[in-house]
């Protein structure tokens, strides 16, 4: 049948301490030893350089940012290069001054930077400040050819959306990447935590199969202040809660990480699964284009009606 291809991605489940250039040190070793393992594309977490510093609004950290083409996509390009690796890779960007994105980067595995991506969703929660950082992306959702195959990059908020999710694969992407940094407050665990990771996990999962992709979650772990280089934050931190993992375009786990170590996970991408999975659930057959249109609203009152056109009546 057709769609018979497969090669094999690299998950890399981190955690950060507080030495941005030691962070990285170990990213660009992780990526290597994903490449040793057999992946053609690996991800890193969300922010993947330091510790979550979004704990707090400090003007000071805005020096963390870089811009883009920049130092790290320059170490990683060489890395890229190097284990002939396709790269995504989440940095704090300096677009210009004091204008900055939560931006991730795919280099091919010939180093070169094929796609930009600015997360579209940024929260605003206790200990999650970042609309203090970050200006909300402006570059829209997006598919990028690899030497691999056709993958989509959203970042961590973006996955509660199934809107991102179904405009990324409506571009042909064949795996859906989330670089993470998703984590508990420690009150809150005990109570919550098992319900906040299953919806989490959930979420995504139904991404792939309202979509017939793979999605891959890349999350950090373990507990972090928010440390960078001694200048750290007050209280309890978060702890980050790992689980990364890889589903099926039917939303099958092939492969999860722990909730407490680095991991490296490594999944294939097979697109004749794909295609089987499609036409047999052909979601994307019978999609009814014809009547979203209120979905661009940011709330349809509940005394409007709406006809197939879009038109109210």
């Amino acid at each position: 049948m057709s769609g018979t291809r497969k090669y094999k991605v690299g998950l890399v489940q981190m955690s950060m301490g507080p030495d941005p250039e030691a962070n990285l040190a170990a990213a660009l070793e992780h990526v290597r030893e994903a490449a040793r393992r057999g992946a053609a594309v690996v991800c890193l977490p969300e922010l993947f350089k330091a510790q979550y510093f979004c704990q707090r609004e400090d003007t000071r950290l805005f020096e963390l940012a870089e811009s883009i083409p920049g130092p790290s996509t320059a170490r990683l390009a060489e890395v890229a290069r190097e284990a002939r690796v396709a790269i995504v890779a989440s940095l704090f960007e300096r677009r210009a001054p004091g204008l900055y994105h939560n931006t991730a980067v795919t280099l091919n595995s010939d180093g070169a930077i094929v796609s930009v991506y600015r997360k579209m969703h940024i929260p605003d929660d206790p200990l999650y400040y970042e609309k203090y950082y970050f200006t909300p992306g402006d570059l829209g959702f997006k598919a990028v050819d690899t030497a691999a195959g056709r993958i989509g990059t959203l970042v961590c908020w973006d996955q509660w959306y199934p809107e991102g999710a179904r405009l990324t694969a409506l571009q042909g992407a064949e795996v859906l990447f989330y670089p993470t940094a998703i984590g508990w407050h420690p009150a809150e665990k005990e109570e919550f935590g098992a319900a906040q990771y299953d919806a989490w996990q959930t979420i995504q999962r139904a991404h792939a199969i309202a979509n017939g992709v793979y999605v891959a979650g890349v999350n950090r772990v373990g507990h972090e202040t928010g440390d960078i280089l001694g200048n750290r934050v007050e209280g309890p931190g978060l702890e980050f809660w790992g689980g990364s993992f890889l589903a099926d375009p039917f939303g099958r786990v092939l492969a999860k990480a722990s909730h407490t170590a680095e991991e490296i996970l490594i999944g294939e991408i097979d697109l004749a699964l794909m295609e089987d999975t499609r036409r047999n659930w052909p979601f994307l057959r019978d999609r009814r284009i014809d009547a979203y249109a209120p979905i661009t609203r940011r709330f349809l009152d509940p005394v409007h009606a709406w006809a197939p056109d879009g038109e109210a009546k």
